[in-house]
């Protein structure tokens, strides 16, 4: 194995350790929860070492970005997560290859993607994004806003609904954003019992966004390292 490809493994195989001893401090199964690679600004040669190791989910934020390394890595049956905000002018491409799209955040994006997604002829799973912040300017819609947004989506022929995403507030305890997270995500499923999904937690914060029933983690340099400077 390459050097490169030494490190993963053991960066990877600390993630997962991570996320099984957070699973098993509350009394979770750890492969009822999906760890989401995120490669964004790394290379394809990276996704590829990881599939290699067993990694079955990868995320990516950059349309461009994402579109390329989905063509390179056609053949390793990936499922593909677009976790970045999406303009809505990009959300046709973006339902070419993506299999779900964490960050849906209004009624715009969600008829663009539809459309995008009935073009392509395929059926994108898609999450609703939460602003837990409350501060204004931050993505996502307001809680009370949720179950609305998740009716828009699941009322779409091309579009499934998954559940709900969330990114922690900055500087601030996850642990409550996490359960108010959670909470939404019951409402949810009372109306759409097949929206489950919970998109929580990245290299900093997965142990609280698994003790507060996260379905999926998303991380990227916990696995990856630091970021290699674009541009």
């Amino acid at each position: 194995m390459s050097e490169r490809g030494e490190e993963l493994a053991r960066r990877l195989a600390e993630v997962r350790a991570r996320i099984e001893r957070a699973a098993c401090s509350v009394g979770r199964d750890p492969a009822g929860i999906t760890l989401i690679v995120v490669s964004k600004t790394w290379p394809a040669s990276d996704v590829r070492l990881l599939a290699g190791l067993g990694v079955t989910d990868v995320g990516e934020n950059r349309d461009q970005e994402a579109a390329a390394k989905h063509v390179a890595c056609a053949d390793l049956g990936l499922r593909w997560h677009f976790v970045g905000q999406l303009q809505t002018n990009k959300a046709r491409s973006v339902a070419q290859y993506a299999d779900v799209v964490h960050a849906v955040d209004r009624t715009r994006l969600v008829e663009a993607l539809q459309r995008g997604a009935a073009a392509a002829r395929r059926r994108v799973r898609c999450l609703v994004q939460v602003d837990l912040s409350g501060q204004p300017g931050r993505a996502g819609v307001a809680p009370g806003q949720v179950l609305a947004l998740a009716r828009e989506v699941a009322g779409r022929a091309s579009l499934e609904l998954g559940g709900l995403m969330a990114v922690a507030p900055l500087g601030a305890d996850p642990a409550p954003a996490f359960a108010r997270l959670a909470e939404l995500a019951e409402q949810v499923r009372a109306e759409h019992p097949g929206a489950a999904d919970i998109s929580a937690g990245m290299s900093g914060d997965l142990e609280a966004a698994v003790a507060a029933g996260a379905t999926h983690l998303r991380v990227g340099t916990a696995v990856l390292g630091a970021r290699p400077r674009v541009g």
